[in-house]
Parts: structure tokens; C-alpha cells; sequence
């Protein structure tokens, strides 16, 4: 597995899950993805969990705090955008409508953030990488490789996105469901799809997958974990084998088995 040493901005970087109770959730990615934990102290009363693959950082988790709770942060998963500057990204999305919800913040010496709410609310963070680049695997098996905003309002998210990180965007094949393609550079990076009325009542938000080896055996080995199965494995044609799932403290993700290496 090669390891990634630099992200261009504009890429995702990073995924990180907040969660109610973080020795469970170590315990059940641990057994789904076979992500071992490396627990780092970062503050007085906060441990940050670097979650790894072949020794290698893939994503991280952290326990909410009991102020996160109170202000109604649910257990998610957080993705990260690599920016040249994190003050100037968030500034600009400021600019766009967007809300800073958090900083901009240095992070010991790994780099500089802040986390956004984009004009319809889907929530990402934003990473000016200084001594940490973010992860060193992505795109191999369970790894991150796909980003895929849920929103109500697809032109406002296009408009929002495409002036903050430059992104291009091209209509994809997905049937009769209308799909956007994210690109950076000329590479898919993500999709975008419209939150319909049939979806319930489905807050704005990025969703995170994860490629795995076989679709229908990791979902059924997260439900035997204890993760609901909020959408069962299905065929996206000449893409893969996806599935939604929501782990036992209530953070979704989602998995996929692509037709073609990556």
C-alpha cells in the first residue's frame, strides 16, 4: 500500500468521528475494518484516538464532550478538506454563506483548522496541513475513498463549493436519480445528490465510505456488531456495491465494494 505523502488543495484529507462513547466505537471498527487505535492525549481531559491500517493513519475519533451534548451534536463522522490557508478558506466561506462554527484554530503543530457549515448546514472541516498532512492511506481497502454530500439545495451547494475549493462538477449516470460528480483538478473526488421527500427527514451532510472487499459480508458483520443497516447492499451499475450504516452510537457511514480497483 503506497503512502501518501502530500494532498493538493481541495482534496479530502481527513475523517474524523465524535462519538458518544469512543472505547466502544474502537472496539466495533476495529473488528469491521480491522483498524487498530493508538490513543494520544490532546489537552487536560481529551484523548485523540488515531485510528491506523498497517501502521498507517486512516482516520481518528474522539469522545464528545458533555458540552458537545448539550448543544445536540450527535456521534458523526467529520470529513477534511486540505486548504492553502485555513484563515483565508474561512473567511471566503464566510463570504458564501457558509457558517464558521469553529475557529480558525491551530492544532499543536499538525496544522491549522476550522469547521464549516456550508448555506444549507452540511457540516465539513477544513486543514492547512503543517507537521500532519492528514491520512496516509486512502483509496486502498478499508480505507476512505468517496465523500458524498446529501443536500436540499444542490445549486446553492454547487455555487458554495465550486467558488470556496475551485471544484468542477459534471452530471453523473445514476439512473433516475440526478447525481453530481465533485472534481478537483480534473479527479473525482465525490458526488452530490438531492435530499428527496422519500429520503425522510434527512438532514443536510457528507457522507463518508469506505471501500471494502465485499459489501453484503461487512454489512452483515456490522450488524452482528450492533450497527443498524440503514440501507441494504445495493448495485450502483459500473460502480460498485454500496450499503449505509449507522454504528452502534449513531454515526453513519457508508461502504462500498468497487467494480474496478481503484
Amino acid at each position: 500500500m503506497p503512502e501518501i505523502t502530500h494532498y493538493a488543495p481541495g482534496m479530502f484529507c481527513w475523517f474524523e468521528l465524535g462519538t458518544s462513547d469512543a472505547e466502544a466505537a474502537k472496539k466495533f471498527y476495529g473488528e469491521l475494518f480491522g483498524w487498530t487505535a493508538n490513543d494520544m492525549p490532546a489537552g487536560p481531559d481529551m484523548i485523540y484516538t488515531m485510528l491506523q491500517r498497517d501502521e498507517k493513519d486512516v482516520g481518528a475519533l474522539y469522545q464528545l464532550t458533555e458540552e458537545h451534548k448539550s448543544k445536540g451534536v450527535p456521534p458523526h463522522w467529520l470529513p477534511y478538506i486540505c486548504v492553502a490557508s485555513a484563515d483565508e478558506s474561512a473567511a471566503k466561506a464566510t463570504e458564501l454563506g457558509g457558517t464558521v462554527a469553529m475557529g480558525p484554530i491551530d492544532v499543536f503543530d499538525a496544522g491549522r483548522m476550522a469547521v464549516v457549515a456550508d448555506p444549507t448546514g452540511a457540516v465539513f472541516a477544513i486543514w492547512q496541513p503543517a507537521s500532519s498532512i492528514g491520512a496516509k492511506l486512502r483509496d486502498e481497502p478499508y480505507t476512505l475513498c468517496w465523500n458524498e454530500l446529501w443536500t436540499s439545495d444542490t445549486t446553492k451547494a454547487v455555487e458554495f463549493y465550486t467558488k470556496l475549493f475551485g471544484w468542477a462538477t459534471k452530471l453523473g449516470d445514476m439512473g433516475p436519480m440526478v447525481y453530481t460528480e465533485l472534481m478537483n483538478d480534473g479527479k473525482p473526488i465525490g458526488g452530490m445528490l438531492p435530499i428527496t421527500p422519500e429520503m425522510g427527514e434527512v438532514p443536510p451532510h457528507w457522507l463518508g465510505y469506505i471501500r471494502v472487499e465485499d459489501c453484503d459480508v461487512t454489512a452483515d458483520k456490522a450488524k452482528t456488531l450492533g450497527a443498524d443497516i440503514k440501507l441494504p447492499p445495493t448495485d450502483i451499475p459500473n460502480v460498485g456495491r454500496f450499503a449505509v450504516i449507522q454504528d452502534p452510537q449513531g454515526a453513519t457511514f457508508a461502504i462500498i465494494k468497487l467494480t474496478q480497483p481503484a
